[in-house]
């Protein structure tokens, strides 16, 4: 039989033995590979979105590209002390919504949710198409199924994250450490070259670097910044998936967001270095990391490689969404803004239902944009950088409410980056909003109103259940069991045992129809019923339409106006057959009555599954109730 939840006031949870729970939780260098991918993967598009746009005063502005970087590190380095304290005080996750939620306001706390859900989203639909576009970018022949190889590397990826958060990030670290070695190494060998090895790869490339500008105004710096803070997208989400590590979870998730940012600021402001060093120009199809690369290393086997490691962390890197926002859905139902299923967990502690609507809506917007990044680029960073600000706001307040040691110098660095990821929010809003970003300004207010309409009908439902207020206490009524049959079978007396063992009177209905064959077989059960006579009467119920659910319906609301105070609950007997096909054999006549009495009537419902025995026509003794 189903098991019915205690109420709207808290989302259900799995029972799992302490030992297997552990070993399905992160350690500090699971969650660095698990939950840092989009974070680290960024570094291959940050540096190249602060140089386009940089490349528009010329040469000139290409000189801003190192000091742009160091200041998009340092508020890295400020969003990294922030996350490390919204961690200690918030352990049980939810980032930027749970720091709200408790300190800016329920409505607050709503939009901060919405900005991560449109976050993780993005960053899948952003990371696969980055991904299978440096695939096509090597080979062109797949460029015309770039489409089908964006929904297979969906898959793929939702695949290994059912198998829970322990084995995708076991899968992840691999790749992970291929790239960062990689980028490394890249970094070193660069610093010692006095000029680029190899320019082959932008040989007959047209370049993009603007003529005759020698200034650079305010407005250009701040763009840039605005732009190469997408490197920052995903340095939350170890912050939003606490609850994924082993304990302690708090310290080991703070450890992994200091990893993270040192190995992101070395890598940004490392690669920043070798722009300025080589004086790279960025040219249409070839990145520049690409041209980087070649710089370092000559166009041979380890330019290859980084392009390889590139392409495989940048698909990969949406793995950090299917960590981070499962459990932002979860706490979001535990607060009953969305369907307490979001907080249900398999086998494997996987909340496998956030899992499947990451992957569904990803799988459109891939769909939409016909597996096209750069539209969706636009879209990506202001939801982060909304998500960044509300958090460091609520963190200002909280160490004004708690205070504590140094807690002035703290709300100062919260304050502080509260300001710069605020005007980057705006500025990226509006240099974008004619190239998408529009649809993020209409989707938040959306999202924060779905959420809402959940809440509202939570609400009502409590109401009308009673929770928090002591129930009456139990009383017996009058029981009724109706138990519709067609025919007189094995399953007939099985059904009817079952009945008498429960009510305290049984009511045996078929549904009668006019024409004479009906008729016949109506009027050749009765015969036989008399005879057999189970001490069970057994009612027919005419009905002028070919149905038999709303007719058996009918007759339980006309049996409960009669007598209001009597308990009915109808009975279905059905077979459960040996083999799944055979089901198809079935008439699905029990669906059709349960669906027409569950909407019809106020009883209850109660379906016997009679079982065949494998290679047996025998009904076994034993059947179940569900």
């Amino acid at each position: 039989m189903s098991v019915l939840s205690s109420g709207p006031s808290a989302a259900p949870s799995a029972e799992v033995p302490p030992g297997d729970e552990a070993r399905h939780k992160l350690t500090t260098v699971t969650g660095l590979a698990a939950l840092s991918l989009d974070a680290m993967a960024s570094v291959a598009y940050g540096p190249e979105a602060i140089v386009l746009v940089l490349a528009a005063a010329g040469g000139y502005g290409l000189g801003f590209t190192l000091p742009v970087t160091v200041a998009i590190a340092l508020l890295l380095a400020v969003l990294v002390a922030s996350y490390r304290q919204v961690i200690a005080a918030f352990p049980d996750g939810g980032g930027s919504y749970a720091v709200a939620r408790t300190h800016l306001g329920r409505r607050t706390s709503l939009v901060a949710a919405a900005s991560l859900v449109l976050d993780y989203v993005l960053n899948v639909a952003v990371a696969v198409t980055a991904g299978v576009a440096a695939l096509t970018s090597a080979f062109p022949e797949l460029y015309g199924s770039r489409l089908w190889l964006c929904l297979a590397v969906l898959i793929l990826i939702t695949a290994v994250n059912l198998r829970g958060i322990v084995d995708s990030a076991r899968a992840f670290i691999v790749p992970t450490t291929v790239f960062v070695g990689a980028i490394f190494v890249l970094i070193v060998v660069g610093l010692f070259r006095d000029a680029p090895v190899s320019t082959e790869a932008v040989a007959g490339h047209a370049s993009v670097l603007g003529t005759n500008a020698t200034s650079v105004g305010a407005l250009l710096l701040l763009k840039a910044f605005a732009s190469g803070c997408s490197a920052l997208t995903g340095v939350e989400a170890i912050a939003n998936a606490v609850p994924s590590f082993r304990a302690p979870a708090a310290r080991r998730a703070q450890r992994a967001e200091v990893a993270l940012g040192a190995l992101l600021g070395v890598m940004l402001i490392g690669l920043s270095v070798l722009i300025s060093r080589f004086g790279l120009q960025p040219v249409e199809g070839v990145t520049v990391l690409a041209q980087l690369a070649e710089a370092s290393f000559g166009h041979n086997l380890a330019f290859y490689v980084v392009q390889f490691a590139t392409m495989v962390l940048l698909a990969l890197s949406a793995n950090t969404s299917f960590g981070g926002l499962p459990v932002l859905l979860k706490l979001l139902a535990r607060d009953n803004y969305l369907p307490h299923v979001f907080g249900l967990k398999a086998d494997r502690q996987v909340h496998r239902h956030g899992v499947f609507t990451l992957a569904a809506v990803s799988a459109t917007l891939l769909v939409l944009s016909g597996g096209d990044t750069n539209t969706l680029v636009p879209l990506f960073a202001i939801g982060v950088f909304v998500g960044f600000t509300i958090a460091q706001t609520g963190m200002v307040v909280h160490w004004h409410a708690v205070r504590g040691s140094k807690w002035a110098g703290k709300a100062l660095l919260n304050g502080l980056g509260a300001l710069l990821t605020g005007v980057s929010a705006v500025v990226v809003t509006a240099t974008k909003f004619h190239d998408g970003a529009w649809l993020i300004v209409v989707t938040l207010p959306l999202l924060v109103a779905g959420f809402e309409s959940v809440h509202r009908a939570y609400t009502r439902i409590g109401e009308r259940l009673g929770v928090g207020r002591v129930p009456d206490p139990p009383h017996r009524d009058r029981s009724l069991i109706v138990v519709p049959v067609s025919s007189l079978t094995r399953l007939t007396s099985e059904a009817l045992t079952a009945a008498v063992s429960l009510g305290d009177e049984v009511h045996a209905v078929t549904v009668c129809h006019p024409d004479p064959e009906d008729r016949e077989q109506t009027e050749a059960l009765e015969r036989d019923w008399a005879l057999w006579n189970p001490g069970v009467p057994l009612v027919r119920i005419t009905s002028d339409r070919r149905a038999v659910g709303r007719p058996v319906a009918a007759y339980v609301r006309k049996v409960a106006s009669t007598d209001p105070s009597v308990r009915i609950t109808v009975l279905i007997p059905e077979v459960e057959p040996a083999q799944l096909w055979q089901r198809l054999l079935q008439n699905q006549r029990g669906a059709v009555v349960a669906h027409a009495v569950r909407h019809e009537t106020d009883a209850v419902i109660c379906r016997l599954r009679f079982r065949l025995l494998d290679g047996s026509t025998e009904l076994p003794t034993d059947f179940s109730l569900r």
